[in-house]
């Protein structure tokens, strides 16, 4: 069964194929697979939808299959024992952008389920961009957990100056999520999970001077996956975070989501 936060149902349209591309850079780093690996400054390139689209969690549905795969596989701080695999994929039309995550995951829990709680200490996937392309280092930081509930902010220094969306604008945010709204006990034996959403740019506007999307223009980003009250602590990345601790607020740090 799908369990579907419907805030605001708009019309979403079908899509045209995106990719995901890597370019070098200096240094090592521990990928999911337990391998040191070259770390990498990654390009994704973000589809443009041209159909409606229903959000409802799904995967495998017909307007993500063609759609190339954001693999969230960089360490941050200790390796946990269990590795998730956890991938997303992004598209976008002239109103809204849209992210779904895939998690094959273990020991998953999730109890928080007010707007702006502690999300992330929950098995929780998120999404950090900076849709202003004056202001790359000034970025929304969008965490929802495995019960789909939000946590949302517009961050103009990490940790120091920052704004709380309230409940007005988050609901605008249409999420579909796998797992029930809370998940406790924890699930230890192997679970897959989603989250799937869709963003408004109007909303986003309201604390943002957003570019909007369109073919070349450029959004900073990364994509993060996280636990960290759970009994299998993990920090996963998108795009290398050059840090010893685990720290997502490094806005210097994102990569690239290119529209196409």
């Amino acid at each position: 069964m799908k369990f579907i936060t419907y805030i605001l149902f708009i019309s979403l349209p079908f899509l045209m194929k995106g990719g995901d591309i890597l370019s070098s850079k200096k240094s090592n780093l521990v990928s999911a697979s337990n391998s040191v690996v070259k770390p990498a400054d990654k390009e994704y390139l973000v589809s443009k939808l041209k159909k409606p689209m229903k959000i409802d969690g799904n995967w495998n549905k017909a307007e993500w299959k063609k759609i190339e795969t954001i693999k969230i596989e960089n360490y941050m701080g200790t390796v946990s024992p269990f590795k998730p695999t956890v991938e997303a994929k992004m598209i976008y039309d002239t109103d809204n952008v849209y992210v779904i995550f895939r998690v094959k995951d273990k020991f998953v829990k999730s109890t928080v389920t007010e707007y702006n709680g502690n999300v992330s200490g929950d098995s929780c996937v998120e999404f950090f961009f900076a849709p202003d392309t004056d202001s790359p280092l000034k970025y929304f930081n969008l965490e929802i957990n495995a019960g789909g509930t939000p946590l949302i902010f517009y961050v103009s220094k990490p940790w120091t100056e920052f704004v709380k969306l309230e409940a007005p604008e988050i609901k605008q945010i249409e999420i579909a999520h796998s797992l029930p709204s809370v998940v406790d006990p924890e699930i230890a034996e192997p679970v897959t999970w989603t989250i799937e959403y869709r963003i408004p740019l109007s909303m986003l506007k309201k604390f943002s001077n957003v570019t909007n999307p369109a073919p070349g223009v450029i959004w900073k980003a990364n994509f993060y996956k996280t636990g960290s009250r759970t009994s299998n602590p993990n920090y996963l990345t998108w795009n290398f975070v050059d840090n010893p601790k685990p720290n997502f607020h490094l806005p210097q740090f994102f990569g690239v989501l290119k529209f196409q």
